[in-house]
């Protein structure tokens, strides 16, 4: 699959805002720093002079001329940081502000004489594809700042902390250790927020993230496979699933279970593997449910390969909804 015309020129004009918001911004900012410091002002000023200057003695030979003006530059950059600090700005106020600091909101990288995609805008890729996973929304919702450990009580709170913190190991760890999440138990405890939460933090470090639902995926799998004009675009996402940063598969067991959804999961699982590509996967099953409802090479390989995190405890979103519900109490 690839974006057609209109999809690309969207994320493209994106970009584009993106660069205008931050000039505006800077523009604004600097406004505001020449009239209330004055000598800020000055010293921007006299750059171009300065340069002119030094451009001259350059052209008249004057061998030491460069250096001397890089000193020079170097002093002027100096105060004016020294200037900002003391009248209350960061010192980097006025740098430019970019939501990807890596491609500078151009959305392509370049080294050398080539040219590649931004992981920013890979993901804008991915998200556009794939806008049935609604990851967007679900990350909005869903992330640590909103997290609540007030729902869970006893052995369920002990395995709900257990499970915050093997995420956010998961996270710091997520470039440099191969590993693989499986939240398993009880409906409503916290397994998809988990995920969420998950996706969230890795996409803002730059991480490409593919995120499912475990029908949606094998639904979209089974309308390319059996469609004779859509192998390129079944190639392209099985391409996407098998080498994304991180593929999540939600509700595991929700599915029409079938040999060519069996088929396709251990597939999914096993190329992941053996490119060292980390997969989350939560479900409502049991182990003893995965057992009996797949084939014993997949529920091998999760036991073997995942991280098991079991979640019990009350269904958060019921109770979320009978307390926002309920009467106010008595004064």
């Amino acid at each position: 699959m690839a974006l057609n015309n209109s999809q690309y020129e969207s994320i493209i004009k994106g970009y584009e805002r993106a660069r205008d918001e931050s000039r505006f911004l800077l523009d604004s900012r600097k406004q505001q720093v020449w009239r209330e410091i004055p000598e800020y002002r000055q010293l921007s000023e006299s750059i171009g002079s300065v340069s002119v200057s030094y451009g001259r003695r350059m052209l008249e030979g004057d061998e030491g001329a460069l250096s001397e003006l890089h000193v020079k530059l170097a002093e002027i950059a100096s105060r004016q940081k020294q200037l900002l600090t003391e009248h209350g700005f960061p010192a980097d106020y006025l740098e430019p502000v970019y939501s990807c600091p890596d491609c500078q909101d151009t959305g392509f990288l370049q080294s050398g004489l080539f040219r590649e995609k931004c992981h920013c805008f890979r993901q804008q890729e991915l998200s556009i594809l794939y806008a049935q996973s609604n990851i967007q929304e679900t990350i909005g919702r869903e992330n640590f700042s909103t997290l609540s450990y007030a729902y869970y009580q006893g052995e369920d709170l002990r395995r709900f902390e257990a499970a915050v913190d093997i995420s956010k190991n998961f996270i710091e760890n997520f470039k440099d250790i191969y590993h693989n999440l499986f939240f398993y138990g009880t409906v409503g405890t916290g397994k998809s927020f988990l995920s969420g939460c998950i996706a969230r933090e890795l996409l803002q470090r730059g991480i490409s993230v593919i995120y499912f639902s475990a029908s949606g995926l094998f639904d979209t799998l089974a309308r390319y496979a059996f469609d004779i004009k859509s192998k390129e675009a079944l190639h392209d996402l099985c391409e996407d699933l098998y080498s994304c940063g991180l593929l999540i598969i939600d509700d595991l067991g929700t599915e029409i279970t079938n040999s060519f959804v069996t088929s396709q999961l251990f597939t999914c699982l096993n190329e992941r593997h053996l490119r060292g590509r980390s997969v989350l996967i939560s479900t409502n099953l049991s182990l003893e449910e995965l057992r009996d409802r797949y084939s014993d090479r997949i529920f091998s390989r999760i036991t073997s390969h995942f991280t098991l995190c079991k979640l019990t405890g009350p269904d958060v979103r019921l109770l979320k909804k009978r307390l926002s519900n309920a009467p106010p109490a008595s004064p």
